[in-house]
């Protein structure tokens, strides 16, 4: 198996905007750094301490208009772009009510309003009950480009790192398996189950394909991906071979 880092992604608030990298550094059980930092919680969201379940938060699944967020993180502040929005630059940790403000128009109506900015401590709010590394195939984002009849953007699906040189879906084949990524080491914990957010085009945040659909009728089931949680940390950049042990 010969596989590549072709693309690194994190998004600092969770939801709402992709930023792409050329390298960071991953650590022994945490996220990507810079990854799901903040998330907007909604009005009838209930809380734990610590991490909290992707349904107390406004998402792309609910609020579709959120995919097309592009956003930079600049130390403590992120810059936040939207077609449909005046480009931002906040700080969450500040700036909540600003952040809030520029947030709400993209929210339904009829759905449940931004509310607070939460920040998370120990670890970033992937959608995982364990910190996560998203790991994605570029070869099955073509399989399923065709059975959609046009190329689907990566943006949908969230993800932290895509790796090309795979054959179709198989990376899920390393579940339960070691892997290595540039200089970091990872155990493949588990396939990612898909929502209604990846039905969204990233450019517009119209929603414009049923992207669970054409899973479940073409390929047997609504996957795509694979978590993976880092069990000895380092750099990874892109064009880092992807290694099994």
């Amino acid at each position: 198996m010969t596989a590549t880092v072709a693309a690194l992604w994190r998004h600092p608030i969770k939801a709402v905007g992709a930023e792409p990298l050329t390298e960071t550094r991953m650590i022994a059980g945490q996220t990507l750094p810079g990854d799901r930092v903040w998330a907007v919680a909604h009005e009838a969201a209930k809380l734990s301490d610590g991490w909290s379940p992707c349904a107390n938060f406004n998402r792309g699944a609910k609020a579709p208009a959120l995919m097309a967020v592009t956003a930079r993180l600049e130390g403590d502040a992120v810059r936040l772009s939207h077609p449909d929005r005046d480009d931002l630059t906040v700080s969450p940790e500040t700036e909540p009510e600003a952040l809030l403000d520029w947030v709400r128009p993209l929210v339904p109506e009829g759905r449940a309003a931004p509310a607070r900015i939460v920040r998370a401590e120990a670890r970033g709010m992937t959608d995982s009950a364990f910190p996560s590394i998203s790991i994605l195939n570029r070869a099955s984002l073509s399989e399923l480009s065709r059975a959609a009849g046009h190329a689907m953007d990566e943006r949908r699906f969230r993800g932290n790192v895509w790796v090309e040189g795979l054959e179709p879906w198989q990376e899920f084949d390393l579940v339960d398996r070691e892997i290595r990524l540039g200089d970091a080491t990872l155990a493949v914990r588990e396939r990612i189950g898909r929502c209604r957010a990846t039905h969204a085009d990233p450019a517009t945040g119209s929603v414009d394909t049923d992207t669970l659909g054409l899973l479940r009728e073409n390929f047997g089931h609504t996957q795509f991906g694979i978590y993976a949680e880092v069990i000895e940390g380092g750099p990874v950049a892109l064009g880092d071979a992807l290694t099994v042990l």
